[in-house]
Order: structure tokens, then sequence, then C-alpha cells
């Protein structure tokens, strides 16, 4: 038997879910860390380039200020106290020597630690030093030196060593007769340089902090979203089968609800003979149920075809001001029924032309002139026509209840109705204004409303002339 493997998944989904989280964030981690180390070890490996570059450019530096006095060590000497009088001028110099060979050995001649002048050297680097071409030489980090015999040596390599990183620094150095007659040795200090690169390593390393926990707060909230997404997939699903079941039970209900009414209508009029005064209330009220009961169904049935793209227009130029005037004796009996005043106010100065479908039309003003007269108590309903320029402006202006701005922004959702004292005896869906909204902009015009609670509400129909 095949395994299903989305149900296997929508099963152990919050399992798989919170495994990939770690996996990424684990991954991610390891990654930016790895590529931070591997910039960082990049970066102090040019620094040591670069600091080695230095030290033996100071080396040439000091070489070619010392070259004159080669021949006398008396002038050597001085010529390095004067460097070092001036020790602001040497940077991270901390030692200058000259040594001479003498036998397998070096003497030191003239150094900046006078206290070791005279001293016999046998350091295996003074030797390496002493065989490379002239103006170049070697240099090594003090850390580096293993095999250290002299003591003097020894010592010199240990306390070094135990300040910081220092470089040691051998050049040759020749007469200017171009005879090999000299060693130059230098310890260059690389702390300052060693502070800020630390510094810049801790600053890395925090920005890398940083960055894993901005990293780690999306990837929860992408796991969050991916829930989301499921849920909202599944929230669809549910919303296509209510939309299914809705028009399916609209349509159902529509052949019963006609036949209640029709036979209602029948013993009202006496079509199945004579009938008592209490059936005929009991009629009565089997009539304005059924009624109420098509109308929801009628709006049902409406969303249905809007959502699903099965509403179809039959659109047409015509003048709009006699359908106006018949929905307006059509609704004059529900006026007059609690005195209220239902009038039209034209104010055109050219015929109202529009394309758009008639009857549709007509249903978008009976909704809204019917629920002006629905939730309006005294006074009454103006329908006020106009010209806008290349538009039509019809509004249906009312003396009611009237709405909150909290109110009036979600008045064209599905299903809402203002709720309060005033409006909770007044029957209706909350469908109707929803139905009328997106009838309106499939016509092409647009609707649009302005209310005050206690003075009344005005909808304001916009739509483009089409007279030629």
């Amino acid at each position: 038997m095949p395994i299903d493997w989305q149900k296997l998944f929508v099963k152990h989904r919050t399992v798989l879910q919170l495994a990939y989280g770690i996996a990424l964030i684990v991954a991610i981690v390891g990654f930016m860390a790895a590529n931070t180390l591997f910039v960082i070890r990049g970066y102090n490996r040019a620094i040591d380039d670069a600091l080695k570059q230095e030290a033996f450019l100071l080396g040439k530096t000091i070489y070619i200020f010392l070259r004159p006095s080669l021949k006398d060590n008396v002038l050597l000497q001085e010529e390095i106290d004067k460097l070092v009088k001036h020790q602001s001028d040497l940077g991270e110099i901390k030692e200058i020597s000259i040594w001479r060979p003498e036998g397998e050995s070096f003497k030191l001649v003239a150094s900046s630690r006078t206290q070791e002048v005279g001293r016999v050297s046998d350091f295996y680097l003074y030797k390496f030093g002493w065989m490379q071409p002239d103006f170049e030489g070697m240099a090594t980090e003090f850390s580096n030196l293993q095999i250290v015999r002299s003591p003097q040596d020894k010592e010199m390599v240990e306390r070094y060593a135990r300040a910081g990183r220092h470089w040691l620094v051998v050049v040759p150095m020749r007469s200017e007769e171009g005879k090999k007659s000299a060693l130059l040795s230098l310890v260059v200090s690389s702390n300052l340089v060693d502070t800020i690169t630390r510094q810049n390593t801790i600053r890395a390393w925090m920005f890398l902090a940083g960055e894993l926990v901005i990293v780690i707060l999306f990837l929860s909230l992408v796991l969050r979203l991916w829930d989301y997404v499921l849920l909202y997939k599944k929230i669809k699903e549910v919303d296509k089968m209510k939309d299914e079941f809705i028009s399916i039970a609209s349509h159902e209900l529509r052949t019963p609800v006609t036949g209640i009414r029709g036979y209602s209508e029948m013993i009202l009029d006496g079509s199945l003979g004579p009938v008592n005064d209490e059936i005929k209330r009991g009629a009565e009220m089997i009539k304005r149920a059924s009624e109420r009961l098509a109308v929801l169904v009628e709006d049902l049935l409406n969303v249905s075809r809007i959502e699903q793209g099965r509403i179809k227009l039959n659109l047409q130029k015509q003048n709009v001001l006699p359908l106006i005037k018949e929905v307006l004796a059509e609704l004059k009996v529900q006026a007059d029924n609690k005195n209220l005043y239902l009038r039209l106010n034209s104010k055109l100065t050219q015929e109202p032309i529009i394309n758009l479908d008639g009857d549709r039309f007509k249903q978008v003003l009976i909704n809204l002139i019917g629920n002006a007269i629905k939730y309006t108590f005294k006074g009454g309903v103006e329908l006020i026509v106009s010209n806008k320029g290349k538009e039509v402006e019809i509004r249906i202006k009312d003396t009611g209840i009237g709405m909150s701005a909290q109110e009036r922004a979600r008045l064209f959702e599905k299903f809402y109705r203002v709720q309060n004292e005033q409006t909770k005896d007044v029957p209706g869906t909350g469908l109707g204004l929803w139905i009328t909204k997106q009838l309106v902009e499939m016509m092409g015009g647009k609707i649009e409303v302005d209310s005050i609670k206690g003075v009344g509400t005005q909808f304001s129909l916009i739509f483009s002339l089409d007279n030629h």
C-alpha cells in the first residue's frame, strides 16, 4: 500500500516543523560562524604579513641611517643613542643592536641596551641572518623561537614573548666599500596593531551574535508564517465547502419558500375557500415570514453568484430617471405605512444616460432606499439626482438613526449589521450592502456613505455619463 505523504506530514506537522526549524537554525548559525572565523583568520594572516613587511622596512631604514658609521663602533653607539633619545620617532621598535662576527659567534658592539654591549652570542637566527643577501634579512616572532642555548639569549626571548607579540628582525650590513661587516638586529613590537586587531575581532563576533539573534527571530517568524499558510489553506477549503453548501441550500430552499408564500396568498385571497379571521391572521404571519425567508435565500444566492463569478449583467445605455421613479413608486407604500416622506429631487441639467443593467440598478436602489426607510422612524427619505461634470450622482438621504465612524468603516462587510437598541428589532441579513457595493462596482460605478449618529445617513451612487 503506497504511503500518503501528505497525510503523514499533516499528522506529524508540528514535529517536522520543529525539526526543520532547528536544523535550519543550526545550519545557518554554523555557516555564519565558520564564515566569520574564516574572515578573521584571513584578516590576521594579512596583518601578520603587513607587520613582517613593516619590520623589514624599519630594518632597512635604520640600516641606511647607521651605514655611514659602520666602521667605528663608538660612532654606531652614538647614533643609536640619538635614536633612543628620540624614542617617539622609533614607534614600536623596542631594541636596536649591532653585532660583529667573531669566529663562529657574534659580538654585540653597539645597542640601545648599553649594559649588554660586549656580550657574545651564538644565536642560530643571527647565523641564518648573516647568510642572507645584502639589504635583505629574516624576521620571525619570538614565540616561534624554540631552541635557544645561551642564557642571555633565552632570557631575551622569554622577556619579549611574555610582553606580547614581538618580532626579531636581522639584516646583514655592508660597509660603503661593499664588505659585509656587521649584523643589525631589531626587536619590533606589534602590541598596538594586535590591540586594534583584538578589538576588531571582538566587534566582529558581537556583530555575528547580533546577526544570529536576528536570524533566529526571523526563522521563528518564518515557521509561524508556514503554520499560517497551512491554516489559511485549511480555511480556504472550509470556506469553499461553506460557499458550496450555501449555494446548494439556497437553491433547495427557494422552491418550498415559493410554495409556502403561494399557498398563504391563496388562503388570504379566498382561493381555497372561506376562512375565519384567526386563520387569516395566521396566513398573514406565514406570508410575512416566507417573504423574509425569500429575501434571505435571494441574498445568499446573489452572494454565491458574485463570489463564483456567475452573475451576468445585461449592460445597456438607458435613462435612469424612469427607473428611479419606478422604484420610488414601488416603495411608497412602505414609507406611507411609517408616516415618512419619500420624494425625488431632480437637479439634472442633461439626461442621465448610463450604461448599466436596469434590473440590477433597480435592485441597488431598492436595497438602499429600503434600508433608509427601515432605519428611519421620523422624517423621511429624499432621493437627489444631479449632474457632476461628466458623471451622474444619485444621493439617498434619510433622517434616520445614523452611524458612528467605527460602524461606517465596517458597513460593506458581509453579514455586518449595526447593533444597538434602535436596530435590534429591525430584520436583516447583513448581506444587502455588500451585494449592493459589488453590483455598483461591476456596473462601473462608485458608492460612498456619509453619516452622523442621531442625524441621518446619505449614500451616494456615482456613474459616468454615456451620452454618445
